[in-house]
């Protein structure tokens, strides 16, 4: 119930992930800083295309495959907009991770009056 233009700014820019993601987002040098309560996690946009997908890579797993990336998909009948997160998680960490995004997303759809 929204568009690729509303909602691809909360996934890419510091004042967007900040409003559902976590507490504040500040961007130095191409590194994003995260901060939940006091606790900053750094990561780098490592690819991302404007409306489609943005891409990010904590430092701490820099040279690793893992990632973070939010993928939009707009489907072409009906023009329903799809969230697509990919996280990394650790063996038997699944169902707090899945918990963790239910609860990130449900504040993602309150910020956009879903």
């Amino acid at each position: 119930n929204t568009s690729p233009r509303v909602l691809y700014p909360r996934l890419s820019t510091p004042a967007g992930l900040s409003e559902w993601f976590c507490d504040d987002v500040n961007l130095k040098n191409d590194i994003y800083t995260f901060i939940w309560k006091g606790t900053e996690s750094k990561a780098q946009k490592i690819a991302s295309k404007d409306l489609r997908f943005v891409r990010y890579q904590w430092l701490e797993d820099k040279g690793t495959p893992y990632y973070l990336e939010f993928k939009l998909e707009t489907h072409e009948l009906t023009g329903d907009v799809a969230l697509h997160i990919t996280d990394f998680a650790n063996e038997g960490e699944e169902d707090e991770a899945i918990e963790l995004w239910e609860n990130q997303i449900g504040k993602l759809k309150r910020v956009l009056g879903i």
